[in-house]
């Protein structure tokens, strides 16, 4: 049930105009330049003219021996620019191709040799160039290594590496809950890499089952810790190259009961920056680690009476400024996620202030005071970009061109001069193009669609208990406000993601086979308490110990005031939602049977007792402790009250949301002598998209079903 920068994102948030960041885009040292694949090559482009420069050509990626070149799947220049690093041949590791091939091309002599080539093919991860470009570093197998340039000697800085016992990468856990995948960082001398070992060895394995691949079955195992199960155990070390010594981090406390998301070099390289999270999640502090002898030194703390989001304000971390004596921190101690600036000895102050939330830091212009980020303090379905003085004395400042209302991107460069932009709306007014980012002057259109549609409206619906949620709402087509039409809700709902922006692309039903608006149906999603919208830190915290709960009453008492439309069909009301989706949906369509009459739940999690330690301990607290809400929030304990239809659906290979619950769900519906349908996909995975016809298969049953039980139309 998580976030959005993998599949999942898509199935709760279709992809629309506007994607977070230009694919494969890199910028230059010069920051009047970057560089991008196109047609298999490397292009730098020297803005404002963009001028080409062909930097890597098929020719240069072809190895000897080889007669095609290589397909790159991601690169990176050193500081320096003569050296390439060339990520290929990659993949899946759970939710991304996070490991590969990696080649290096020297561009100075056109030489190109594969990285790790004893190891494994496709075995290596993370690789990095040190500092220096004399070595690089890599993952292979759970084990760190180094690989000298110029012998291509490989060293083993870590050996004890299993399945279990994870150097310099994660677990499963870490990866679908903290987005943690890259675990190691070189020193800024290099000559250390301070890495990750997370210990899985005491979590048990959840066992899927294969039927289908060989005569005999057999069972997959995913080390998965369940809510109440403690964690893996986590530390950090420093290995020093030349010696291979490992020094353990003294971060105080046990391993087994809490987290270390974060981890950083101070630009110095005199310590490492760890943030450690307590079991509950709602307890944050800072180390500063001497990766000399260990040492570690608290230097800030934070509590909150639910939890704390780990909010870095760049990749890997905290973004230092002030000659590295300060980072940057986001925080919603005050009831906004405002920045805050820290020092080294934890003074801190504010950056941001009002009553809005930062959305994402784009970039820090330290030379000219300024730090740019998303927030929409006015719409919480829209978004822009502004800027603020890094000094905290500052007002807000919008930079996005107030013409245009909607949601706004941008890719801005490390001086903030140029941006690429990219806007949209409901409406489908869309454009994509270069901009100097001080006055808006636009250096290149790339796409722009003036053909407006008038399908998609924005609503807001204000319930009986005084909250009012943001919507989008299609319409039939034609429309008779004469006539009445079933209604079709799209439904998430929980903190992972929201299902409303006022973007192109955003309102809809994808898995609709066919025009749903044609044939007749009103579609509609709402985003209610606890969905992670820039509403302040009490709308999005209201759902603590309260999933199933707030968030469900809050679509039906919004679904209530939608009944009282006079072109709305009370009797064909039906609702769907993927995952924490799916949940919301039985638990709409069970304890609300006299609204929702019909509902389609894919890859739902009936028992919050069955999903993983990090998230559902975070919004619910641990079941060890109160377990209460964790029943009371579960589809499965209102199962006896289903009256509708329904329609469940599952991939029995979900190492995300096990099909366990689905089967669960369905003694309980036997139980009561409820009758319902299920479908259950062999082997597929949470997106439920593997294997040949799958995807359509899907798609063509939503629909059959949906059209036979709550039919569109009006009447």
């Amino acid at each position: 049930m998580k976030k959005t920068i993998s599949l999942f994102f898509f199935l709760i948030a279709p992809l629309f105009f506007l994607t977070t960041n230009a694919q494969n885009l890199k910028w230059a040292n010069n920051n009047k330049s970057y560089y991008t694949i196109e047609k298999g090559e490397i292009i730098q482009y020297e803005l404002p003219n963009f001028t080409p420069t062909k930097i890597v050509d098929t020719k240069q990626l072809t190895a000897k021996g080889s007669n095609k070149a290589l397909d790159i799947k991601d690169f990176e220049f050193s500081k320096n620019e003569k050296l390439v690093l060339i990520y290929t041949n990659s993949k899946k590791v759970w939710r991304l191709e996070t490991r590969g091939d990696y080649w290096i091309l020297n561009l100075e002599t056109n030489e190109l040799h594969q990285i790790g080539k004893s190891r494994p093919e496709s075995s290596l991860m993370f690789a990095k160039l040190s500092p220096d470009n004399s070595s690089i570093a890599y993952v292979s197998n759970h084990n760190l290594y180094v690989e000298d340039l110029n012998s291509g000697k490989a060293t083993a800085l870590t050996t004890d590496g299993t399945d279990r016992l994870i150097n310099g990468t994660f677990d499963w856990a870490y990866e679908e809950e903290f987005n943690c995948r890259d675990g190691f960082r070189w020193s800024p001398d290099g000559k250390s890499i301070a890495f990750w070992q997370i210990d899985a060895t005491k979590i048990k394995n959840f066992l899927m089952i294969n039927n289908t691949d060989s005569i005999y079955s057999y069972t997959i195992p995913v080390e998965y810790p369940k809510a109440g199960q403690d964690p893996s155990a986590c530390k950090v070390g420093v290995v020093n190259i030349a010696s291979l010594q490992t020094t353990w981090m003294n971060v105080p406390g046990d391993s087994k009961q809490h987290y270390i998301p974060l981890m950083q070099w101070t630009p110095d390289g005199s310590s490492i920056l760890v943030e450690q999270l307590n079991r509950k999640q709602n307890e944050a502090k800072l180390f500063l680690c001497n990766p000399k002898n260990g040492e570690a030194n608290q230097i800030y703390s934070e509590k909150n009476n639910s939890w704390i989001d780990i909010l870095p304000t760049e990749d890997e971390g905290w973004k230092w400024i002030n000659s590295g004596k300060e980072f940057l921190s986001l925080s919603e101690k005050d009831g906004w996620r405002h920045l805050y600036r820290i020092s080294k000895n934890g003074k801190e102050s504010l950056v941001s202030n009002g009553k809005y939330d930062i959305i994402e830091i784009k970039a820090v212009d330290e030379k000219s005071g300024f730090v740019y980020f998303l927030a929409s303090p006015e719409n919480a379905t829209q978004q822009y970009l502004y800027k603020t003085l890094l000094n905290g004395k500052g007002k807000l400042v919008k930079v996005s061109p107030v013409n245009e209302i909607g949601t706004h991107n941008y890719q801005l460069s490390p001086d903030a001069k140029y941006a690429q932009h990219k806007f949209s709306n409901h409406k489908n007014e869309r454009k994509s193009e270069w901009v100097e980012l001080s006055n808006q002057k636009v250096i290149k259109k790339i796409d722009q669609n003036t053909e407006l549609s008038n399908n998609v409206e924005m609503i807001q619906i204000t319930t009986a208990d005084n909250i009012t949620l943001d919507g989008w709402m299609i319409k039939p087509t034609p429309f008779d406000e004469t006539k009445k039409y079933p209604v079709l809700f799209y439904v998430y709902t929980e903190p992972a993601g929201a299902t409303v922006k006022d973007a192109a692309g955003y309102a809809g039903t994808f898995l609709y086979n066919g025009d749903i608006a044609a044939d007749g149906y009103i579609q509609i999603s709402l985003d209610g308490r606890g969905t992670p919208v820039p509403k302040g830190a009490a709308w999005r915290k209201s759902i603590y110990q309260n999933i199933g709960i707030i968030n469900v009453r809050d679509q039906a008492m919004a679904a209530k005031e939608i009944l009282k439309w006079p072109f709305v069909d009370q009797n064909r009301i039906a609702v769907w939602g993927w995952s924490g989706g799916g949940s919301t949906t039985l638990n709409l369509l069970f304890q609300y049977p006299e609204i929702y009459k019909t509902g389609i739940a894919i890859a739902a999690v009936p028992n919050q007792l069955l999903y993983d330690n990090i998230y559902q301990e975070r919004y619910m607290g641990l079941p060890q402790e109160n377990k209460e809400p964790f029943i009371k929030g579960s589809p499965i304990t209102y199962a006896n009250k289903l009256q509708g239809n329904l329609l469940l659906v599952h991939g029995t290979g979900d190492d995300n949301v096990h099909y366990q619950g689905a089967e669960m769900l369905v003694n309980e519906l036997v139980k009561n002598g409820k009758q319902f349908q299920m479908m259950s996909y062999p082997n597929r995975t949470h997106s439920i998209d593997e294997g040949e016809g799958t995807s359509e298969h899907l798609s063509q049953l939503f629909t059959q079903y949906l059209k036979e039980h709550c039919p569109g139309g009006g009447i």
